[in-house]
């Protein structure tokens, strides 16, 4: 659009839902430290009333059709989404967008939001196995907008005034950083239309723009390569993350790197689980996840065992991934990896939800949309001494430990990966 605001579509004919997102291009990792936690406090404080909605009618309007409603905050992006049956579309985009426009901000909800998200901080630090995730980035990253909590922290949160939230959104939730996707029973030219008139309320698309914003992948520094994060807590689990260096977004080896993980960590016949819970019984979960962002990655091995076996999972995720990367995987390895990566494609893609997101967030963060079958292809074409070559990249580099469990010490643990 001349604002810079981009609409995307996908049309299914034979569904009868549609879900609709707006993808903002801000996240935690905008932020600087005075206002830690900016992304996903705003997250909340749209939600709190408009100059047409009070907080109820917003939540009621939705699930008063059987819709639903929600939003989510990242390191690089925010996306507010509705789904909801075809024939309620144009509520779902009047109330969605009524949000990014015409939000009211009142000092009163600020202060009442604030306590949610820190009651949220909260239960975030009682879970150390959502809290491991955390110190992981916060281990690699060190105090950098990537390492540091999307919930921001007690004192960020506790002192951030009203006025600087409020121009944080004004200068993130612009035309121009903005996505729109729509998926279900739709028709592009209907959806440009319903967008277009109820982004246009109180001229949030009256300046036009040359370009719009796609996020800079610039070099980041990783001063926790090699190091251990510990927090001393008193738990009936040890809570493992070991790390390596990943791919950044846009690096083409993505889709060897989907084929990597899925066959290391990514079900029930992969090594980490073969190795740590079928045959030695030591945990319950263990899995491999990558992290992707611009101009940086992480692939991450986690496991949640008995605390006095800790030391024998770490050693077991680091004789896996020596050997894969000296060794390489089997075939069959490499060829139930790429099934479960494409099956896990095609299955994901069921729910009008899900395809919406794959179009907004590949428009936001790509500046493109691969097709569907493009995207199969890729994978598909991926061959063993790709997923070789890449883990002999990734996984001779040092590692890093993140460890939440009762431990005084990190010694025995630095001897570990190092």
């Amino acid at each position: 659009m001349p604002s810079g605001l981009r609409i995307v579509t996908e049309e299914v004919s034979t569904s009868r839902s549609a879900a609709v997102g707006i993808w903002a291009n801000v996240g935690s990792r905008d932020e600087s430290k005075s206002v830690a936690g900016a992304s996903h406090f705003l997250e909340h404080l749209l939600f709190k009333g408009t100059k047409r909605r009070t907080a109820l009618e917003i939540s009621s309007s939705i699930e008063a059709v059987g819709g639903e409603m929600n939003a989510f905050t990242g390191q690089e992006y925010t996306c507010f989404y509705a789904r909801v049956i075809d024939t309620d579309l144009e509520l779902a985009v009047d109330v969605v967008t009524d949000l990014i426009t015409s939000s009211t901000f009142t000092s009163e909800d600020v202060d009442s939001e604030r306590k949610v998200v820190l009651s949220e901080i909260a239960v975030r630090d009682d879970d150390p196995s959502d809290y491991i995730h955390e110190l992981y980035l916060d281990t690699v990253y060190g105090d950098s907008p990537i390492g540091r909590s999307i919930l921001g922290t007690v004192d960020s949160i506790t002192k951030m005034p009203r006025n600087s939230i409020f121009n944080y959104y004004k200068k993130h939730y612009q035309p121009e950083n903005l996505v729109v996707s729509v998926a279900g029973n739709v028709k592009h030219k209907k959806v440009v239309k319903l967008v277009e008139e109820a982004l246009s309320r109180d001229n949030f698309l009256d300046t036009p723009t040359k370009s719009h914003h796609t996020r800079v992948a610039t070099p980041v520094k990783t001063p926790g390569l090699g190091k251990v994060g510990l927090i001393d807590r008193k738990t009936e689990q040890a809570h493992i993350l070991y790390g390596f260096p990943g791919l950044a977004r846009n690096d083409e080896r993505r889709f060897a790197l989907s084929v990597l993980s899925s066959a290391v960590g990514g079900g029930m016949a992969s090594r980490l689980f073969q190795e740590i819970r079928e045959k030695r019984g030591l945990a319950y979960t263990t899995y491999s996840y990558p992290q992707q962002f611009a101009g940086t990655g992480t692939l991450a091995f986690y496991a949640g065992c008995k605390v006095e076996k800790a030391e024998e999972v770490m050693k077991l995720m680091r004789d896996i991934s020596e050997s894969v990367a000296q060794h390489g995987l089997t075939s069959e390895e490499i060829s139930r990896a790429k099934g479960a990566v494409t099956g896990g494609l095609i299955l994901g893609q069921e729910d009008t939800g899900s395809r919406m997101s794959r179009i907004g967030k590949s428009e936001l963060v790509y500046g493109e949309i691969m097709s569907f079958d493009e995207i199969l292809a890729k994978v598909r074409s991926v061959t063993p001494e790709q997923v070789h070559q890449l883990a002999r990249d990734l996984f001779t580099a040092p590692a890093t430990l993140a460890l939440v469990g009762p431990f005084r010490s990190k010694a025995k643990f630095e001897k570990v990966i190092s």
